[in-house]
């Protein structure tokens, strides 16, 4: 019997996860998608691939049996991703692990709760991936890395081994990540960049070499 799962917020991460949750039911029907939630009114009926924002997170108490993918963030709200998350006040049972039929993931690996794996991930031996993640499409992450909870990392990223990032980073599409090399918390790595050693906490990174720009306020 199919899982009921909501998706929220109706944004690209959620809408992204979606396709991935679509691609699992071609294989084997998982999921039943009651819907998007979201706590902007103004977009009530929106939809992707046919399915619709239904409401707000009211909409949690009222299907108090669901599972919900927690998806918010993007590289200007990142650092809120844990108090968003946090008040939608579930239990961790309700959050599902999503992982996309192309991804390949070694058996000795380790993925939390509430993580989407999109399309041809690489997720190889003794990796930890956290909970609260999100992991975009055509990444690799390399043997006994580990991504702590909440970090978002974009699409065509390379972690290479050792690597070690730090909870509630952002690590944008393209960026390339040097072995042994640690990213200090509340991280973010702009698009593109060559990271060849570690990061202070809260910091902003960009380049080839990466230079530090700024802290986070």
């Amino acid at each position: 019997m199919a899982k009921e799962i909501l998706l929220f917020p109706f944004g690209g991460n959620a809408r992204e996860s979606l396709i991935s949750i679509l691609a699992i039911n071609n294989v084997n029907r998982e999921w039943n998608v009651l819907g998007f939630i979201d706590d902007d009114r103004s977009l009530l009926g929106k939809e992707c691939c046919g399915v619709k924002v239904i409401g707000g997170r009211e909409i949690l108490r009222d299907i108090s049996g669901s599972y919900v993918l927690a998806l918010p963030g993007n590289p200007k709200s990142y650092l809120k991703r844990k108090d968003i998350i946090d008040s939608l006040n579930l239990e961790n049972s309700r959050f599902p692990t999503i992982i996309h039929p192309s991804a390949k993931i070694t058996a000795d690996s380790k993925i939390g709760y509430n993580t989407i794996i999109m399309p041809n991930v690489v997720i190889s031996c003794g990796v930890s991936v956290g909970n609260h993640c999100i992991v975009l499409p055509n990444t690799v992450i390399s043997h006994d890395s580990i991504v702590s909870d909440y970090c978002c990392v974009g699409s065509n990223v390379a972690i290479s081994g050792y690597v070690v990032i730090g909870s509630n980073c952002y690590i944008g599409s393209g960026a390339n990540i040097k072995e042994n090399t640690r990213i200090g918390r509340g991280t973010l790595i702009g698009l593109g960049s060559n990271v060849i050693s570690n990061t202070e906490e809260n910091s902003v990174v960009a380049g080839n070499p990466t230079k530090f720009l700024r802290y986070n306020e």
